[in-house]
């Protein structure tokens, strides 16, 4: 138990380290140089440098994100917020001291794209950790554990109404380019979040349901329910093999299903969430 959690504060410390990494690079490599803003926290803090400029963009995203840390204690845990004070202070960090230069995409739509896909990916790096960054991650993480709302969808919101008021400061044409990095930087958060171990589940009829099921059970090793049902036409009892897999397993239940019965009826859902030892995908916060 101890090597496991050792091993988990060792993962978590390093994906914080990447993603933090990744995000200082594009916030100092294309935001900055462009005149770009940000979203949330970092977004807030890249406004008052813009007006204030002698104000680190590091510092400035530290101090911003004190009143969210009591919000994080109270509605998510206290593993949560430890690791959330450590994300902040290792991406305000980075934010300080790494300084890649200007990453020298000149046009400007590709700029807020790339930059997008970094701090989605940086983003989404580190709420797969124990804890985040800190600022609006603290709030995608609390709607996300009360609600199931996406964290990139979260973030997303937030960020409309920040870039609505900071459209009254800065050029709208410079706030609209922000809204193409912001949308590229919500879907990139959600696919590396929630993509990446995303869940199927399978509704399968036919008449040789025990082979089918029996395959899942031992050539595919998940789990499956038989569930009981009557065909509406002709009146008849049918069962219903129901199983929650791993996207990558697919092809094989697909290839399962045809070689037992061609003719057999499967329908393959999406799942929101999962929870469950062996096939859940819910993040560890």
């Amino acid at each position: 138990m101890a090597l496991r959690q050792i091993g988990r504060g060792a993962l978590s410390l390093a994906l914080i380290c990447v993603g933090s990494l990744v995000t200082a690079i594009a916030v100092n490599g294309i935001l900055l140089p462009r005149g770009f803003l940000s979203g949330g926290f970092t977004g807030l803090a890249l406004l008052v440098h813009y007006l204030i400029p002698g104000w680190p963009v590091g510092l400035l995203y530290l101090i911003l994100n004190l009143p969210l840390y009591a919000l994080g204690w109270r509605f998510v845990g206290r593993r949560f917020f430890a690791w959330s004070v450590a994300g902040a202070l290792i991406l305000a960090a980075a934010l300080q001291w790494i300084q890649p230069g200007d990453l020298g995409v000149n046009d400007r739509i590709l700029a807020a794209l790339l930059a997008g896909i970094l701090v989605g990916g940086g983003t989404g790096l580190i709420l797969r950790s124990l804890g985040s960054s800190g600022g609006t991650d603290i709030l995608a993480v609390m709607l996300y554990k009360r609600f199931s709302l996406k964290p990139g969808s979260t973030v997303l919101g937030f960020n409309c109404m920040v870039l609505a008021g900071a459209a009254l400061l800065l050029s709208l044409e410079g706030a609209l380019y922000t809204m193409v990095y912001l949308f590229a930087s919500a879907k990139i958060t959600d696919l590396v979040v929630v993509g990446l171990s995303q869940r199927k589940a399978v509704f399968i009829i036919s008449a040789r349901w025990r082979e089918i099921a029996d395959g899942i059970l031992h050539r595919i090793q998940r789990g499956a329910t038989i569930l009981e049902g009557r065909g509406a036409y002709t009146g008849e009892p049918e069962h219903i093999v129901y199983a929650v897999i791993q996207f990558s397993e697919l092809p094989r239940i697909k290839e399962l299903v045809r070689i037992h019965d061609p003719n057999a009826f499967m329908v393959v859902t999406d799942t929101l969430e999962v929870m469950g030892q062996r096939i859940g995908n819910q993040p560890h916060w």
